[in-house]
């Protein structure tokens, strides 16, 4: 009888382990079925995109969030051994670094297809999701229109000295930097890089620049254009004295940034992935710029944007080749300037 039960409690015993050791894998599975996301945008856009993907498809997110350059660097230093399966940048040379380093596999044509050339790169290995322009944002109570900077090389001038404010430590605004370096050069760059360093204000941040403006610290900064929009969506009471000013004339102040995604080649969760990178591309994911509270540019072809922004195509930006910003350059010039 003894032998029995000690049998009997064998088999059970077995059995038990049997359905754990099954149970854990069903969670393996099940938590194998999402995907991981490095989001370098504004947490919110992150979260719309990801809520309104994974409500379409059922596939499951897990967003991580941090800055353009930390997520890079970070991707680079994990390898193939990245969690990461997808990751999406504010600014465009968080996207070059990556894509030097031969670490992302290449977009779906059908994806590429629903963006148009100018807001992704030729070697189709990332594509533009996103966009935003620069801006010169002016206290409306000391700046008249005749007053205003004709152009962003301008500021550089001593007249300007004491008067303006930037946010040099953030990749957004060395992305307008990269846009300089590339549009006239590098000596150029290097010149107006001391003006900045003689003439601005630095702040933490394009919200804390603009908020120096309406305080009337300072008469205006350069920032993107969706600080003041998301603002003035709000209570309005950080940009109430504020106005934008456009450069327009294919100025390098007018620069649009491309804000891009990318699947890394070490993903084990590819299909997912490319579902991912296919829906903020297409008319849904686009949808969520048009009708959310980023404010950013959709880029995807006849995509829509906020009702509210200038159109793209009155901007008048400079032509810009996203994929050749010089990240590293630029962090070099803004070093030896003193700037960061």
């Amino acid at each position: 009888m003894t032998i029995a039960l000690n049998r009997f409690s064998r088999v059970l015993a077995l059995a038990a382990s049997l359905l754990s050791a099954s149970a854990l894998a069903g969670g393996a599975q099940a938590q194998d079925d999402g995907i991981v996301v490095y989001n370098a945008q504004h947490e919110s856009l992150g979260r719309e995109w990801i809520d309104a993907f994974t409500k379409e498809t059922g596939i499951k997110v897990t967003m991580r969030q941090g800055s353009d350059m930390q997520f890079a660097n970070q991707i680079i230093q994990e390898g193939d051994a990245s969690p990461a399966d997808v990751f999406l940048t504010e600014n465009s040379p968080a996207m070059t670094l990556v894509d030097g380093a031969g670490l992302f596999a290449p977009v779906d044509k059908e994806t590429l297809d629903q963006v148009p050339e100018q807001y992704r790169p030729a070697d189709g290995m990332w594509t533009g999701i996103a966009a935003r322009t620069t801006v010169f944002a002016y206290d409306k109570t000391k700046l008249t229109e005749d007053k205003l900077p004709k152009s962003l090389l301008d500021l550089a001038d001593p007249a300007w000295k004491g008067r303006w404010g930037a946010a040099p430590a953030g990749a957004d605004f060395q992305a307008i930097v990269a846009a300089l370096l590339q549009l006239k050069g590098e000596d150029a760059t290097k010149a107006w890089l001391k003006g900045l360093k003689d003439n601005a204000t630095p702040y933490k941040g394009n919200s804390v620049a603009m908020k120096a403006v309406n305080a009337g610290e300072v008469e205006g900064a350069v920032i993107y254009h969706y600080y003041w929009f998301g603002d003035q969506a709000k209570t309005g009471e950080n940009s109430k004295n504020v106005g934008l000013h456009y450069f327009k004339n294919q100025d390098p102040g007018a620069f649009v940034s491309v804000s891009g995604g990318g699947i890394l080649k070490s993903t084990q969760h590819m299909k997912e992935a490319q579902a991912f990178l296919k829906f903020i591309t297409g008319k849904a994911g686009q949808a969520v710029l048009k009708d959310g509270t980023s404010y950013e540019y959709a880029v995807g072809k006849d995509a829509a944007s906020n009702d509210k922004l200038v159109p793209l195509s009155d901007l008048n930006a400079p032509k810009v080749e996203a994929s050749t910003l010089d990240s590293k350059k630029v962090v070099e010039l803004m070093t030896a300037a003193g700037l960061i």
